[in-house]
């Protein structure tokens, strides 16, 4: 199997959110990217470019394509919430030796809009438009539904990091079937790589009943869940836990096929 690892980040998010899985990864020999995803390698004070509201999942999952297509074998693919959703979307092109999806957001098919993440996105699926428009997580959604887990101290240092989010995007997610793209619509058939599912049991905007779903409508994937953890699992207080046993189970996918 490929000692690469591409890292994809999730909504509002960036490259900086795997800082702690990247040290573990390359500690065991892999190489590790953490793409900044379109639009989002911007300063989080800044108003938002009005372009980024019309950003699809297309639109993200072509540029990773492009690193993809530039690397010398088939990476291996490890995404978060929004991340997770876009590394199933390349795992169906054929772009991944594995796929790793931490606590990951849905693909159609999967009804996503449980009364936390209604909670949690309410603010912004109540404008208007949502859908053509660059929006930001409010302090109150931000640590309700992702940051729930972390001191107030953390939850402070990464509201901080958030950058404006695709409407577009959201909508591609929580409302698929109006969504005549199609952008969330994946074949279980077409995804033949292995594949590991996170789920945790605090999570408010990706709950762990959805996350199971996704692990059960792929024939290769393996699921687990962890107690008293939440969305950002790669940097909560036992965050080591989580990572030691993804490492494990990549190191023993890379065995298995290399041998």
């Amino acid at each position: 199997m490929s000692k690469t690892i591409v890292m994809i980040h999730g909504m509002a998010s960036g490259g900086w959110a795997w800082d702690n899985y990247r040290s573990v990864f390359e500690a065991a020999g892999y190489t590790c990217l953490t793409p900044m995803l379109p639009l989002h390698d911007v300063d989080p004070h800044a108003e938002p470019n009005p372009a980024l509201g019309q950003l699809s999942l297309l639109d993200y999952a072509k540029s990773l394509e492009q690193l993809i297509s530039s690397l010398p074998e088939r990476p291996i693919l490890m995404g978060h919430s929004m991340g997770g959703l876009l590394a199933q979307i390349l795992a169906a092109r054929g772009l991944a030796s594995a796929a790793v999806l931490i606590t990951s957001a849905p693909p159609a098919g999967i009804l996503a809009l449980k009364p936390s993440v209604l909670r949690t996105f309410f603010p912004i699926v109540s404008r208007w438009k949502f859908w053509e428009q660059p929006f930001r997580f409010s302090q109150a959604s931000a640590e309700f539904g992702i940051l729930g887990r972390l001191s107030p101290a953390q939850r402070a240092a990464e509201f901080a990091k958030f950058v404006p989010e695709s409407g577009r995007a959201a909508f591609e997610i929580g409302y698929w079937p109006f969504d005549r793209r199609r952008a969330s619509h994946i074949d279980a058939k077409d995804v033949t790589c292995p594949m590991l599912v996170i789920g945790a049991t605090e999570d408010q905007i990706t709950p762990a009943s959805v996350v199971r779903q996704i692990a059960e409508k792929y024939p290769t994937a393996s699921y687990r869940q962890y107690n008293q953890h939440a969305h950002m699992i790669m940097i909560e207080a036992g965050w080591q836990t989580v990572a030691q046993d993804v490492l494990h189970w990549v190191n023993q996918h890379s065995a298995s096929i290399d041998g």
